[in-house]
This record gives structure tokens, C-alpha cells and sequence, in this order.
């Protein structure tokens, strides 16, 4: 049980040992009163303070109020009759892992005017032993203004990473449900009429079969061509829903340029960082139908490809000398760009066409994951 509270306790950024030390301390300034009825009363007082302190930390609603009141009730009569503040540290504590603002703030404001009033009192007093520690209580006054907001703010943040990473989640679900629906939708419209001419022409083909052998034939042969025909569709669609590295894609490139003589440049030694592979297989079929044009349509000599990144974005540029053929406006409608920007919009990128003494493509995508080194780009 104390290893379990102690490892929570770890967790939110305070050491154990401190822990400890708070929780043995009231007893050394109980027992350094010399009547008996003030030392058993310390004795409760601390007792009740720790059952009442988990109690507090188990509740919920309304009795988080009643128990925070009690414990700063204990707080106040530990301070003023054995100078020991440390309470307010516990409670500093646990008003930060309160979740409900209005409880937070209501209880953080109650909190801190208690304790300034019961230290102000105590040092107005001359309490020898209270102004001995003073620099100790400074330090815990400070903590009872800062430790609050600290952990309200980090269990905050952990609340809202975690909304995060269930949408991240649920984003990839969706993703994937997209992606069934897209092939279930290919296949039934790759496959479907196919598979129903073959049918269709394999009943005629059994019905002929025997009244005109020779037109019977000439159903199978066609049913025959028809599955052939199907079955490179499949192995098409097959091949694209593999997922290509730039890397790889970027020889492919290479190669294909080289065959059509047209000199490839591109800068090799790349890194992108914040880059999901969903997110470079798009950018590598971008890259692939980029190319095609410029081998197929632009006539021209030379092609650039490079990229750039920064801690929001990755942009890639394919560039070439030729001649961009017909009005801008238009042309960006064929030649496979209209198909390069429904994959970007998936992934929220965009895609610029530039024609100024060649054609320049400006491909930009954002980094999934956003870099905190901004300096790393640079």
C-alpha cells in the first residue's frame, strides 16, 4: 500500500523522502511541548489529519469541500499550537489534484488566506520555535501560491494529452474504415461487372454449346479475356495499396528518367522527421504521377526533385525545364493532378503548379507529429 502511494506520489514530480520527512516531523514539534494533554492532543490531531487526508483524497462532489475544511481547520491549530506549518504543504498538495475548477479555486483561495493569517499571527506571537524556521516557512508559503497551479496545470495537460491520443486513435480507425470502404468499393467496381459477364457469357456459352459449337467458342474465349482482364485489374489494385518509401520510389525515378535520357538531380542525403508512413506513401505516389508528366508530356531535358521542412511542414519540389502544354488553369484538372490533390486533401496537403520557364510542383504536407526544436530546421 505505501509502496503504490509512494510511487503516485513519485510521479507527480515530488520525492518520497520529502513525503516521509513531513509526515514524521509534526511529531517532533508535538513532543517539544512539555505539557501531556497538549502531546496527546498533537498525537490526534496528526492521526486524524492523515485518515481524514485519504479520506479526502477518495471523495467526490460535495464532501471534497467538507473534508478540506477540516483538514485546514487541523492545519490552522497545528500551527498555532506547535508551529508546525508543514500541513499546508499536504494540502497545497491535494487542492492541485482537485479536477473540478470552480472547487480548485474555491478551496485554493480559502486555503491560502488561512495559512497567511496563521502565519502572520504566530510571527506577530514571537513563537521562539516559529521564528526559528522562518526561512522554511517562507518557503512553504510560497509553495502553498505555486504548487497548486502546478499540478492543476500538468494534471491538466495530462488530461488533454490523453483526449489527444484517444482522437489520434479514433482518427486511425476512421483511416482504416476509409481505406476497407475505398478497396471495397475498387473491388466491386474492378471485379463486379466482370465476374457478372463472365457469367452471363458462360450460361450463353452452355446453352450454344450444342446448337452453334463455333459460337460457343467464341463465348469462352471472350470469358477468357474477360478473367485475364480481371485479373491484372486485381493485381494492379494489389500493387498500389502497397506502401513505397520516397527512398525507394526515388530510384524508381531515377531509372525511368534515365531511360527517357532526361537528367534526374535530386538531393539524396534527406531526412524527414514527423513524417507517418501513411503521409510518405502519398507524397511517394505524388512524386511517381509528378514524374510520369514530365517523362510523357513536358519534353524537357532535366528534372529537379527536393524537399524542404520545417517544424510545421514538408514541402516537396519536382521541377523541369520543359513545356507546360495548354492553359494552366485547365491543364491542372489532367495529367493526374486532379487524382494528386484528392490524396493530398486526405492528408491535409495541398498542391501548387507553377509554369515560369519550365514547371515547378510545390507539394506540401504537414509533419504529424510537430517538432519542439524549431532550430533543427534551420
Amino acid at each position: 500500500m505505501f509502496k503504490k502511494y509512494f510511487t503516485f506520489e513519485k510521479s507527480n514530480g515530488i520525492s518520497p523522502y520529502i513525503w516521509t520527512i513531513l509526515c514524521i516531523l509534526p511529531f517532533y514539534f508535538i513532543f517539544q511541548t512539555s505539557s501531556t494533554i497538549k502531546i496527546i492532543v498533537g498525537i490526534l490531531l496528526t492521526i486524524l489529519f492523515f485518515i481524514f487526508y485519504r479520506i479526502a483524497f477518495i471523495s467526490k462532489g460535495w464532501p471534497v469541500y467538507v473534508w478540506t475544511i477540516i483538514l485546514i481547520g487541523i492545519s490552522i491549530t497545528s500551527t498555532s499550537l506547535f508551529s508546525y506549518v508543514y500541513f499546508a504543504f499536504f494540502l497545497a498538495y491535494f487542492i492541485g489534484n482537485i479536477k473540478d475548477r470552480i472547487a480548485f479555486i474555491t478551496l485554493y483561495i480559502i486555503h491560502l488566506l488561512s495559512t497567511s493569517i496563521s502565519i502572520n499571527y504566530n510571527i506577530v506571537q514571537r513563537d521562539e520555535l516559529f521564528v526559528e524556521q522562518l526561512p522554511f516557512i517562507v518557503i512553504i508559503w510560497i509553495s502553498v501560491i505555486l504548487l497548486p497551479f502546478s499540478i492543476y496545470n500538468r494534471n491538466e495537460m495530462g488530461q488533454l494529452e490523453e483526449k489527444l491520443e484517444d482522437a489520434n486513435k479514433r482518427i486511425s480507425e476512421l483511416v482504416k474504415l476509409e481505406e476497407r470502404q475505398r478497396i471495397a468499393r475498387d473491388l466491386h467496381d474492378t471485379l463486379g461487372q466482370k465476374l457478372s459477364l463472365i457469367g452471363l457469357k458462360s450460361d450463353l456459352a452452355r446453352k450454344l454449346i450444342t446448337k452453334d459449337p463455333e459460337q460457343a467458342r467464341n463465348e469462352l474465349k471472350d470469358v477468357q479475356q474477360t478473367a485475364r482482364t480481371a485479373l491484372s485489374e486485381v493485381r494492379k489494385m494489389v500493387s498500389s495499396m502497397r506502401s513505397v518509401r520516397l527512398k525507394e520510389e526515388l530510384l524508381r525515378v531515377e531509372q525511368i528518367t534515365k531511360a527517357a535520357q532526361i537528367n534526374f538531380v535530386c538531393e539524396q542525403n534527406f531526412s524527414l522527421k514527423g513524417i507517418s508512413l501513411l503521409t510518405e506513401n502519398i507524397l511517394s505516389m505524388c512524386l511517381k504521377e509528378a514524374v510520369n508528366n514530365v517523362v510523357k508530356h513536358s519534353g524537357a531535358s532535366s528534372c529537379y526533385v527536393s524537399f524542404e521542412q520545417s517544424w510545421k511542414e514538408c514541402v516537396m519540389i519536382i521541377r523541369d525545364d520543359g513545356v507546360f502544354k495548354g492553359d494552366q488553369e485547365q491543364s491542372a484538372k489532367g495529367h493526374g493532378l486532379l487524382g494528386m490533390k484528392e490524396r493530398l486533401e486526405f492528408i491535409n496537403g495541398s498542391l501548387q503548379l507553377i509554369v515560369n520557364e519550365g514547371t515547378t510542383l510545390l507539394i506540401t504536407v504537414p509533419n504529424d507529429v510537430k517538432q519542439t526544436n524549431q532550430g533543427e530546421f534551420k
